[in-house]
């Protein structure tokens, strides 16, 4: 039986689709505990959201997805994935326009952000149209972050690698903080999985 999304409801989306060029290898794929990096990360996502979880894959895409059985929830693939994360985001934003209320985007390379802190972000929204909930670490905002169906038409413009800072930047959106400061620890370099370790 295929699952189908709840219509208005908010969708926790894993980017997972990135060339991972300063890895030199597909980070998604690389373990902590012997958890792949993704799965970890769609977990969490599941916890959170149930079946109104999606994974956005691009590069080596087959054995990310491979990594990820069984799938619980939506797969997105982003065949521009070598433009950026925005592609990514304008992707998932895409596909989930017309059944999502919003959509927390996370990162498949952040392995210390847990499911009780993507179910906070949802927690914290109040269903505006105009709200974003982000993370706070390190003094800024980043990812995870909700965004509601009011950023799709922007989100689905996205381009490049600089994901959705402009949109937590720009004066039209107002942004509620959750504080994490985890979610400072992303995986960029092979180093970076030793200090996990």
């Amino acid at each position: 039986m295929v699952a189908q999304p709840t219509v208005g409801s908010i969708f926790a989306v894993v980017m997972a689709a990135g060339l991972s060029k300063r890895f030199g290898a597909t980070k998604q794929l690389a373990t902590i505990d012997g958890v792949p990096l993704v799965r970890r990360a769609l977990d969490n996502a599941h916890l959170a959201c149930g079946m109104n979880t999606a994974l956005v894959l691009g590069h080596d895409w087959r054995a990310v997805s491979v990594a990820c059985a069984p799938m619980r929830g939506f797969l997105i693939y982003n065949d521009d994935y070598a433009g950026g994360l925005g592609t990514s985001i304008a992707q998932a934003a895409r596909s989930l326009r017309h059944v999502a209320q919003a959509i927390v985007v996370m990162l498949a390379d952040q392995p210390r952000v847990t499911a009780e802190h993507v179910r906070a972000i949802c927690g914290a929204w109040s269903g505006d149209a105009d709200e974003i909930v982000a993370t706070t670490f390190n003094g800024t905002h980043g990812p995870p972050v909700l965004f509601p169906r009011g950023c799709f038409d922007e989100l689905a413009a996205l381009e490049g690698d600089h994901g959705a800072r402009q949109l937590l930047d720009s004066d039209r959106y107002r942004v509620t903080s959750i504080d994490f400061p985890d979610a400072a620890i992303d995986i960029d370099r092979r180093e970076d999985l030793l200090t996990l370790t």
